[in-house]
C-alpha cells in the first residue's frame, strides 16, 4: 500500500511540476488565410507548429477563410491562438496594432527595424494586454492604392469617389471622409468583389491579394496601382497567455523575427507578378505632399485615440534614424 501511495504522490508531483505541458496538449490555433489550407499563411503556420513543439506547445491548426470569424473565435476562447492581420489584432493589443498606421513605416527596411525591436525582451511587457499576448509579427506587404480609372491621379480627384474601408477599422472611414470621398464599409472577404464589380472606385491592398482576389478585373484597361505604400501591412501571431508554457511568447517572437526574409521573399514575388503595365508612379513633387498629408492624418488619428502614442514615437524615431533629413524630424509632434 505504501508503494502505491508513493507512486501516486510521484505522479501528482509530476502533474504539478509540468502544468504548462499538460495544457499545451489541446492547443488550437486559428489561421486566417484567404486560400484556406492551401494558402501561404497556412503553410508557414505548419512550420510554426513544428517549432512550437520545442517550446512545449502541441498546436493543432485550423484554417479560416473569414478573418472576422477567426478573430471572434480567438476572442471567445474557441481558439487558444490566432494568426490574423495586425489591423484586426489591434483590438487585442493597441500598441502593436498601431504599427499598421498610415505612412508610419515607409519601406520594408523600416519594417525590419520595427519587427527586430518588437522581438526584444525589453518590450515583453508591451506585448501583453490582459489575457492576450502578441507572439510574433510578420510582413504581409505594402498596401497600394488601386483605382479603376487612371484619371484618379490626385487626392483632389478622389473627392466624391467611393473607397472601400474595413468596417472594423473606424480610422479608415474617417480619413476617407477627410478627403471628401465616400467610405464604403467592407470586409476582407468582400472588398475585392466590390472593387471588381464597380461598387467602389478605389481600394488599398497588398500585391499578395492581386491574383487570389482577381483585382485585375477591377483595374481593367483604364485603372492601375500607384507605387506608393499607404501602410505596411503586417500579421500577428496572438496567444491566450494562460494556455501556453511560461516564456513561450518571447521564444515565438524571436522565431517569427527570423522568418522575416522568407515572408518578404513571398511579398517580393507577389509584387513582381503584377503586370508592369498595371503600376503607376506618383510624381516626385507629389510624394512629399502626400507624406505631409499622411503625417497630419496620423497625428489626428492618434489624438482621436485610434493609434497608440508610444508606438507613434517609436516609429518616428526609426524614420528619423534611417533618414535624418526628413522634414518631420524637426517637428516635435509624435514625440
Amino acid at each position: 500500500m505504501n508503494t502505491i501511495k508513493a507512486a501516486a504522490l510521484v505522479l501528482l508531483g509530476a502533474s504539478l511540476a509540468f502544468p504548462a505541458q499538460a495544457q499545451a496538449s489541446n492547443i488550437k490555433m486559428c489561421i486566417f488565410d484567404i486560400a484556406g489550407r492551401s494558402g501561404p499563411a497556412f503553410a508557414q503556420a505548419r512550420d510554426y507548429a513544428v517549432a512550437a513543439k520545442g517550446w512545449g506547445a502541441n498546436i493543432e491548426l485550423e484554417a479560416y477563410v473569414d478573418e472576422r470569424l477567426a478573430a471572434e473565435d480567438f476572442k471567445t476562447g474557441k481558439c487558444d491562438a490566432a494568426a490574423i492581420s495586425t489591423l484586426r489584432g489591434r483590438q487585442f493589443n493597441k500598441f502593436v496594432g498601431s504599427i499598421d498606421s498610415i505612412g508610419a513605416v515607409p519601406t520594408y527596411k523600416h519594417l525590419r527595424t520595427v519587427i527586430d525591436l518588437m522581438s526584444s525582451p525589453k518590450l515583453n511587457d508591451k506585448m501583453t494586454s490582459g489575457l492576450f499576448e502578441v507572439a510574433g509579427i510578420l510582413p504581409i506587404g505594402a498596401a497600394y492604392v488601386m483605382v479603376n480609372d487612371r484619371a484618379i491621379n490626385s487626392v483632389e480627384k478622389a473627392a466624391g469617389k467611393k473607397i472601400a474601408v474595413l468596417d472594423y477599422d473606424k480610422s479608415q472611414a474617417k480619413m476617407v471622409q477627410q478627403l471628401g470621398a465616400q467610405p464604403v464599409a467592407s470586409e476582407v472577404i468582400n472588398f475585392g468583389t466590390k472593387f471588381n464589380n464597380g461598387q467602389v472606385d478605389i481600394i488599398a491592398a497588398p500585391a499578395i491579394a492581386y491574383q487570389p482576389l482577381e483585382l485585375y478585373k477591377g483595374i481593367g484597361s483604364k485603372g492601375g496601382i500607384y507605387r506608393f505604400p499607404l501602410v505596411q501591412l503586417t500579421a500577428n501571431i496572438l496567444i491566450r497567455k494562460d494556455k501556453f508554457p511560461e516564456g513561450f511568447g518571447q521564444k515565438s517572437r524571436v522565431w517569427i523575427q527570423q522568418q522575416f526574409e522568407r515572408a518578404i521573399a513571398l511579398v517580393d514575388t507577389s509584387e513582381k507578378a503584377v503586370p508592369a503595365a498595371a503600376w503607376l508612379d506618383i510624381p516626385a513633387g507629389d510624394r512629399e505632399k502626400y507624406d505631409v498629408l499622411m503625417r497630419e492624418s496620423r497625428i489626428q488619428m492618434t489624438a482621436d485615440g485610434f493609434y497608440d502614442p508610444e508606438m507613434m514615437k517609436i516609429l518616428k524615431r526609426i524614420r528619423c534614424r534611417l533618414d535624418a533629413s526628413l522634414g518631420e524630424c524637426a517637428d516635435k509632434r509624435e514625440l
